[in-house]
């Protein structure tokens, strides 16, 4: 969490603009203070959490939302490189994907997903399912410190 302006940030991976434009406006319903960046397919947010190109100054995510289904890199990919990287690893990455599949579910947990969420057609169970996610993940749940400002261990 930013210490300066406790914001919690939000990395939105989710290449249809619509979900992301509901995703936005769902947790600007929430009670805790968040600012959410939009990536919009699985290379943008390597950039992003790399702070690569137009992402040099970008903010370490407290938590990642990540659509499964995207161009160029999709989320298994973009969620094995994450967990695989000692200085991303510890960040919890959330699928939220309209895939009920089992195979997507199975793999995203073998791949270390901290939880999978399908995502709703219906607006008010979709807004239900951002309130959860802000209940256990922004308010419930301590994130990690960023391991290049943490302090050293002695």
């Amino acid at each position: 969490m930013t210490i300066e302006d406790n914001l919690i940030e939000i990395l939105l991976v989710e290449d249809n603009p619509g979900d992301a434009e509901l995703a936005r406006e769902a947790f600007m319903e929430c009670k805790v203070k968040n600012r959410i960046h939009v990536a919009e397919d699985g290379e943008e947010a390597l950039d992003f959490l790399y702070r690569r190109g137009k992402f040099r100054d970008a903010v370490r995510p407290d938590v990642i939302l990540l659509d499964l289904n995207m161009p160029r890199k999709n989320g298994r990919e973009v969620l094995k490189e994450i967990k695989q990287d000692s200085n991303l690893c510890n960040i919890p990455v959330i699928i939220l994907t309209s895939s009920e599949a089992q195979r997507d579910i199975d793999i995203s947990y073998k791949l270390y997903a901290n939880g999978y969420i399908v995502k709703s057609v219906d607006l008010e169970n979709f807004f239900e399912v951002v309130r959860s996610i802000e209940t256990f993940w922004l308010s419930t749940v301590k994130p990690p410190e960023d391991p290049e400002s943490a302090p050293d261990e002695k």
